[in-house]
């Protein structure tokens, strides 16, 4: 089910009413509600992948109490070693065996071997990587003491199924999402309204921006020996706009949906294509990924401490990991260690942690210095991206080759004025509200009613116009 889906509007007004209206006064009700409208939205997919999330969400529930109800470390120890085991084995063989055996058997062909791996045909189930992460940071704080385990089997399994995040994100942590499972929700007009903006500015990066970006994107990757390079580099150029507005424009209805069911959900993006460098790319991209592997695996590497080769292992491996967990091909490890070497000349010179604050903070335009990182940063970005979109190493080898031929500088044949002026519009909004998280959920707040209206009106005709293109969401892959 879709997002921007006919299915899902008919969906969620209806969840609304049996959760506002016939179990307003009863928490328990709500969450039983919660959790049913969660597990039917993931069998819309294919009811077969509620099993695998039931079993994970059991699986780590009882861990859980098993280890909340031991003082001795090595039982303890014991439970979450069988949890994390269990949980990665399951993501292990259903996203990534046939990677493994089929690289496997292309490396002993270069050695003069012949081998005929055998493969799984398996689906994918959607969400995999997002709800496991949820379970495995649950019983790594239990462990760690940083939380008491759940005693609630309902309260927990809203907080791994809770539909707005199950397929896509953000990856929320049981510290920030179960005390507000467990708490009285109130409805509050204001809280729903910014909700109901925020989808509507989801739903314009979705279809209007990234969607359109999508289709000319996939031209000059799927025909990039047809292509000069001026119009490959304005392939690059559109995927990236696709990615992020696809993703993030997902994860602003995510957010709007939970606000108006009176949760917040953990905010995903920050503006990252305003970043002065890569650090700060990576503080604002995806940020419930970023921060997931911060907190589970580079501190307990030892972080940033130690002498410069720890911090460039340390460095390699959460980049690289990071990759890897986006999908089972080469292009992302690519992706990944390209990250990595972007980012190790700042933490090199110290220099990783210079642009916390967002910029032109305070004033309506940029210094030329900060325009001059901003746009290096995009462009690193950018290469770094097709990458991540090629379908091999050597695809995407080739279209970066393409890039740098003597068509560089002719025009571009997928140039398109009118969509230009939508993405100049689009960043133009959300350079405005730059400096609040939650700016686009009330943009025009305080205009005069004419010009607030007419904006909101503007981005529903847009909207409508553009959705015959829809695809589905980028992210649903991982």
């Amino acid at each position: 089910m879709l997002f921007n889906s006919l299915s899902f509007a008919l969906f969620f007004p209806a969840v609304l009413f049996l959760y506002w209206i016939c179990a307003r006064n009863s928490l328990r009700l709500q969450n039983i509600i919660l959790l049913i409208a969660s597990l039917y939205f993931y069998a819309c997919w294919d009811y077969r992948f509620v099993f695998l999330l039931i079993f994970s969400i059991a699986l780590d529930y009882f861990t859980g109490l098993k280890m909340g109800s031991s003082k001795i470390p090595g039982v303890r120890k014991f439970w979450l070693v069988l949890s994390i085991a269990i949980n990665l084995s399951l993501l292990g063989v259903l996203k990534y065996y046939n990677f493994f055996a089929e690289s496997f058997a292309d490396g002993l062909s270069l050695l003069g071997f012949s081998a005929n791996p055998h493969t799984l045909n398996l689906v994918l189930p959607v969400g995999i990587s997002f709800y496991t992460f949820h379970g495995l940071s649950y019983v790594i704080d239990i462990y760690k003491e940083r939380i008491k385990p759940e005693k609630d089997l309902i309260d927990y399994a809203v907080f791994v199924s809770f539909f707005p995040l199950l397929v896509a994100g953000p990856i929320e942590r049981a510290t920030h999402l179960l005390p507000q499972i467990q708490q009285k929700r109130v409805f509050s007009y204001a809280q729903a309204s910014d909700g109901l903006r925020q989808i509507l500015w989801g739903l314009f990066k979705k279809i209007v921006i990234a969607d359109n970006c999508a289709e000319l994107a996939n031209l000059a990757f799927n025909n990039h020996e047809s292509y000069g390079g001026s119009t490959l580099l304005l392939g690059a150029f559109f995927f990236a706009i696709q990615i992020y507005g696809d993703f993030s424009g997902y994860s602003d209805i995510a957010l709007g949906v939970a606000r108006i069911m009176g949760i917040e959900l953990l905010r995903n993006f920050s503006y990252p294509y305003f970043s002065r460098d890569i650090a700060e790319f990576w503080r604002r991209w995806h940020i419930s990924l970023s921060s997931w592997f911060r907190d589970y695996v580079y501190f307990p590497l030892g972080g940033s401490r130690g002498g410069i080769w720890l911090k460039v292992r340390n460095t390699f491996i959460i980049f690289l990991l990071s990759g890897f967990w986006h999908g089972a091909n080469w292009t992302f490890l690519a992706w990944g260690a390209l990250n990595a070497v972007y980012f190790l000349p700042l933490l090199i010179s110290k220099s990783n942690r210079e642009h916390i604050d967002i910029v032109a903070k305070g004033r309506l335009l940029p210094t030329v210095n900060d325009v001059f990182h901003i746009l290096v940063t995009f462009t690193m970005t950018v290469f770094a991206w097709i990458l991540f979109r090629a379908e091999n190493i050597r695809h995407a080898f080739e279209y970066i080759s393409g890039i740098f031929s003597s068509s560089l500088f002719t025009k571009p044949d997928l140039f398109r004025g009118e969509l230009m002026l939508l993405i100049a519009a689009f960043f133009i909004v959300e350079w405005i509200g730059r400096e609040h998280p939650y700016a686009i959920a009330r943009f025009g707040f305080h205009w005069p009613r004419a010009f607030k209206w007419g904006f909101y009106y503007c981005i529903v005709i847009a909207i409508f116009v553009f959705t015959g293109k829809q695809q589905q969401f980028i992210y649903f892959q991982f």
